[in-house]
This record gives structure tokens, C-alpha cells and sequence, in this order.
């Protein structure tokens, strides 16, 4: 057993627990972890095909810098204003590292994006949470109320694992008047109504985190940006960020991806539509309470039945993600929107279990 103070930081983080990955090798309809399987089978030939072109002995040089640029392309905002990470998830981490003041307060909701979670337990900042109600919805009003003191504000919109999106003009509101850091994670952005990344032009400490994850489909690469004001993104990728933050096949298979906005917008636009039928497909069973989602993924409370039906799905190779208790809700379950195909597996399997 290690000894002396290493011993006993050693021991303290990993009583912490950290993020939990779903399990390997869980079954041929992965509908637990968020995946964009509406994406066609033409952009991903594309985008490794861009990604095999890369000199793996050079460094990628200059790569980030021209991922930026096509960044900047697709969101319509300046290239100053726009940094990239190895995932959300890094960028995430490496703004809790270095831009948290000491004994840092976070306001957020209850629930709210795991991992973002468990890096503030792991730097030791403090999260005062707001939870969902009955009707997995955040009350506006309350989260002002309860911003006096916190340093920090960090919202997932939409929610994951509630799929809530506050309406615009309340997150506006609540963004403009918070006096700290505001970060905004709109991983599930592009199945929302709207971004706030415009924003960051008028306000001066709002940092509105993004990925190429889902949308676009490219998970497995590792592609996350932000858009902020130009101070605070020249100190962040200067500074904090590393020197070649991306490999170079992520870098070109990005470039590449951003380029055929049209596939993406088709694949959005699918996946809503499927998530709407699964709303109320599941709805129409009268045994299930089903939430609104903005997100690609829907969640549902099966009360009693919550462990039967997850079990029973995984017999079936079905992969949905046990959320258990959200607000007074106890028995929630969370789908994600796979393909038409995929999703009417889901669905049928679903229906024979309940009747």
C-alpha cells in the first residue's frame, strides 16, 4: 500500500468512484449511451477517408488551427472566439482546472451531466443543485435565487438525462445575470431549439461548450470546441490548452465532417422525428410516464416495472441506461434515439413486455 500523503491522495480519489462507463459488449442495439446511428453510411466513408491521409510521424501542425476555421464556418462565429478539445469532456475538465477560484461553488441542476459531476468532487468545488420537478422541468426563477454566492454556473441544455431544454428567452435571462463563470453544455445542441453560442459576443463570461459527438456522429474521434469571448478562448488554447490537442486523423476526419452540413441537418431532422414517435409510442402504452425531450434521447419512468423491463430488454440485446431516481420520480429509464430499425426493435420489444 502506498504510504505517506501520496498514500492518502491516492485513497481519497479513488473513493471518489469517477465517471461510470456502460459496460462492453452489451448487446448489438446500443441505445444506452447517446450514439447518432441516423448518420449515413456516405458521410462516415468520408469522413475515414479524410482521416487516412495524415503522416502519423509529423505532429499536427497547424491542424487545430484549420479545424477552427471550419468551426467557424459552421457555427457563423469568429475563429478568435472558438477553442477545441479532445471531447467536451476535456474542455470541461481543463475550465474546472484552471479557471475555478479556490473553494470554488457550483450552481447546476439535479440531475446533471455525470462526468462534469464527478471532476468537481474530484477538484473539491462545491455543487449547490436545483432539482427537476414532477415534471422534469427547472424553475428559472429558483436557479436566480439561489445564485448568490456561487462562482460558477453550469447548465447541460438540453439536460442529460432529462432531455429538458429551458425556454430561450428564461436561459437568456439567467445567463445575463449571472456575475461568474457561465458555462452552457450543448452537447445535444443540434436536437435543441436553439444555441446560445451567439451570445458569447455580448457576454462577457459565458463559455457555451460543444461536440461533434453527436450530431455528427463521430463519437469515437474525440471532438469537442467551445465558443467564448476572445480573452478567455486566447488563454484557454495559448496557455491551458496543449500544444496538439487533437491527432491528426480526428483533425482531417473533422474538417471533412463540417464540410457536408447537409447530412447532418438530414440526420438531425430524423432523429427529432424519431423521437417523437418514440414519445408516443411508449406514451400510448399507458403504463409509462414520458418526458418531453430536446435532446436525442428520451426518458421515461416505468415505477414498478423499471428493473423488469431493463432487465428484459438486455436479454433481448437491447442496451438502455437505468437512471433510477430523478426528482420524485424512481424508476427512470433512458433510450436513446438509434435508426428508424433500431428504434422500432426497441419499441416492439417494449410492447410485448407490457401487455
Amino acid at each position: 500500500m502506498t504510504r505517506g500523503w501520496l498514500g492518502e491522495r491516492t485513497r481519497g480519489i479513488a473513493a471518489l468512484g469517477g465517471y461510470k462507463k456502460p459496460p462492453a459488449g452489451r448487446g448489438p442495439l446500443k441505445m444506452d449511451s447517446n450514439e447518432n446511428y441516423a448518420i449515413p453510411a456516405s458521410f462516415q466513408e468520408a469522413a475515414r477517408a479524410a482521416a487516412a491521409t495524415p503522416d502519423e510521424r509529423e505532429y499536427p501542425l497547424g491542424g487545430a488551427e484549420r479545424l477552427v476555421e471550419a468551426l467557424s464556418a459552421y457555427t457563423g462565429m469568429p475563429a478568435a472566439m472558438i477553442g477545441v478539445g479532445c471531447g467536451s469532456d476535456q474542455i470541461l475538465d481543463m475550465i474546472l482546472s484552471s479557471f475555478a477560484p479556490a473553494g470554488a461553488r457550483v450552481l447546476t441542476s439535479d440531475p446533471t451531466f455525470s462526468f462534469f459531476e464527478e471532476r468537481c468532487k474530484l477538484r473539491s468545488i462545491t455543487m449547490d443543485k436545483v432539482p427537476f420537478g414532477p415534471g422534469m422541468e427547472l424553475d428559472a426563477s429558483e436557479m436566480a435565487s439561489r445564485s448568490g454566492g456561487a462562482d460558477m454556473l453550469y447548465l447541460d441544455s438540453p439536460n442529460n438525462p432529462t432531455g429538458f431544454q429551458f425556454p430561450r428567452g428564461e436561459l437568456e435571462g439567467l445567463v445575463r445575470s449571472f456575475e461568474g463563470l457561465v458555462i452552457i453544455d450543448e452537447a445535444y445542441g443540434e436536437f435543441g431549439r436553439y444555441t446560445l453560442s451567439g451570445l458569447a459576443a455580448e457576454v462577457d463570461n459565458l463559455v457555451v461548450v460543444r461536440t461533434l459527438s453527436k450530431s455528427f456522429g463521430l463519437a469515437g474521434l474525440r471532438l469537442g470546441y467551445f465558443v467564448a469571448p476572445e480573452e478567455f478562448t486566447d488563454a484557454f488554447m495559448r496557455v491551458v490548452q496543449y500544444p496538439y490537442p487533437l491527432a491528426s486523423h480526428s483533425i482531417e476526419a473533422g474538417i471533412a465532417a463540417l464540410a457536408d452540413r447537409g447530412a447532418v441537418g438530414e440526420a438531425v431532422s430524423l432523429v427529432r422525428s424519431e423521437r417523437a414517435r418514440i414519445t408516443e409510442a411508449l406514451s400510448s402504452l399507458g403504463q409509462f410516464e414520458v418526458f418531453k425531450s430536446d435532446a436525442n434521447f428520451v426518458l421515461f419512468d416505468a415505477g414498478g416495472a423499471y428493473g423488469r423491463v431493463h432487465s428484459a430488454l438486455a436479454e433481448q440485446g437491447i442496451a438502455v441506461r437505468r437512471v433510477g431516481r430523478v426528482g420524485e420520480r424512481g424508476g427512470c429509464l433512458r433510450v436513446g434515439v438509434g435508426s428508424p430499425e433500431m428504434n422500432s426493435r426497441f419499441l416492439s420489444a417494449v410492447h410485448d413486455l407490457m401487455r
